[in-house]
């Protein structure tokens, strides 16, 4: 009986803390590599050079704005859990799979960075879908899916312009 009152104190929205928990971690290590993604997609847009400049510039600014709305959705989803989400860099970069960069680049090298990128994302969405559908939260099911769908498109796009002309 006792165990009962103390698991009830958990519930978030019809999910106890346990459900919640393996989506709560995901969601933080998506954060976590958003966070450094959104710091290189910056630093890139700043310092591309060349031909290319103007198109990258661009490219660099639109996907550094949808990150930046994206980490407050995934922020945002963690917090209706009753938690709060990483938020200093130190923790973020420990968590992070994707690291930075300390070297300059071609723009070349800088769309395969992105490329890079962006499979760890993937893997790290679909860590979050997983364990959303596991616990049965359509919500966060929704969310790593529209995620998803995005970032499969931009890495086509991003494929196709990388290839030899």
């Amino acid at each position: 009986m006792e165990d009962d009152k103390k698991q009830k104190a958990y519930k978030k929205l019809g999910f106890t803390y346990l459900e919640t928990a393996e989506i709560v971690v995901a969601l933080n290590e998506l954060l976590s590599n958003y966070i450094v993604h959104y710091h290189k997609l910056r630093s890139f847009h700043w310092n591309v050079e060349g031909g290319d400049f103007f198109e990258l510039h661009e490219q660099f600014e639109i996907e550094y704005n949808e990150v930046k709305l994206q980490t407050d959705i995934i922020a945002e989803r963690i917090r209706v859990f009753g938690l709060k989400p990483k938020h200093t860099l130190k923790q973020h970069l420990k968590i992070s799979r994707i690291k930075e960069v300390e070297r300059e680049l071609t723009p070349l090298t800088m769309v395969q960075e992105i490329l890079k990128d962006f499979q760890i994302l993937h893997d790290a969405m679909l860590n979050v879908l997983n364990a959303a559908l596991k616990a049965g939260d359509s919500a966060t099911e929704e969310i790593a899916t529209q995620f998803m769908r995005r970032i499969e498109k931009r890495h086509w796009m991003f494929t196709a312009w990388s290839k030899p002309s």
